[in-house]
């Protein structure tokens, strides 16, 4: 009986060491690109490089208007690389807005280990290097996904003018444990990314764009959040959206061009 027991326990005990150290694959999927690639779109960017400390460059792409009306600094999901997130810079170009875009640490042509502090210091990085160019009551952030949590941190100790989520967590342990109720994440999970912290701080009004169909997490993640400090955070129901398709419904593109032209 003691020795079933002592082998549970280990396998229990083996079960989360690999978790915690095979976690940064699950939960990223990056795409990486050799650093001759070439990008090509057919509206004017230019390619650009944050030179975050020795060993980390962050790679991104500035989609650029002759006389833009404000920035909006896209913060993508857990997947792929700028290579492909650059066709959602045209939903914000359309209205004369800049857009830049971001890869994380391993994405694309960016380099450096992922952690979630880490990240948070490119990020700040960057957006402090966007301030150079573009006043703050100019500058928007916008985070997709996982890029949400990002996307209020940085929000949170600074002053953009707007603050837009798509498809939000209220925290990310709360979105694996959905998955993986059985394993006691909190203990293990490296990436916390606390929206649900953050969002109060903000200063600037908050929207929140999600499709009440969105099984990957859930719509109520967001109706939380937007519980949190109703005065300055609107919450936008994209009717039967899911999380992966919301730019196919045209609510999603009206709702866009009112928060930019407001």
């Amino acid at each position: 009986m003691l020795h079933d027991l002592l082998y549970v326990i280990g396998g229990a005990a083996l079960l989360l060491v690999i978790a915690y150290f095979i976690q940064d694959k699950l939960i990223f999927k990056p795409e990486k690109l050799p650093a001759n690639f070439v990008y090509k779109y057919d509206i004017p960017f230019k390619e650009l490089f944050f030179d975050v400390s020795e060993g980390v460059r962050i790679n991104g792409l500035h989609f650029h208007r002759p006389s833009p009306a404000g920035m909006i600094l896209y913060l993508h999901g857990n997947s792929r690389s700028i290579k492909g997130w650059a066709k959602y810079a045209r939903d914000f170009y359309r209205f004369n807005y800049d857009v830049v875009l971001v890869d994380y640490r391993g994405f694309g042509k960016s380099t450096g280990r992922r952690g979630e502090a880490a990240i948070l210091g490119d990020l700040q990085f960057v957006y402090d290097t966007l301030l150079q160019q573009c006043p703050a009551d100019c500058l928007l952030l916008y985070g997709r996904s996982i890029g949400s949590g990002f996307a209020a941190k940085i929000a949170a100790d600074n002053d953009p003018r707007y603050l837009i989520l798509d498809s939000p967590y209220y925290n990310f342990r709360k979105v694996v444990e959905r998955f993986i109720p059985l394993l006691p994440v909190r203990y293990v999970l490296r990436y916390h990314l606390r929206t649900d912290l953050w969002l109060p701080r903000v200063r600037c009004h908050t929207y929140i764009l999600h499709g009440t169909r969105d099984w990957l997490i859930p719509i109520r993640h967001s109706e939380r959040l937007q519980q949190l400090n109703p005065t300055r955070i609107t919450l936008i129901r994209i009717h039967g959206g899911g999380h992966n398709n919301l730019n196919t419904f045209p609510e999603y593109h009206n709702f866009i061009r009112d928060i930019l032209k407001e």
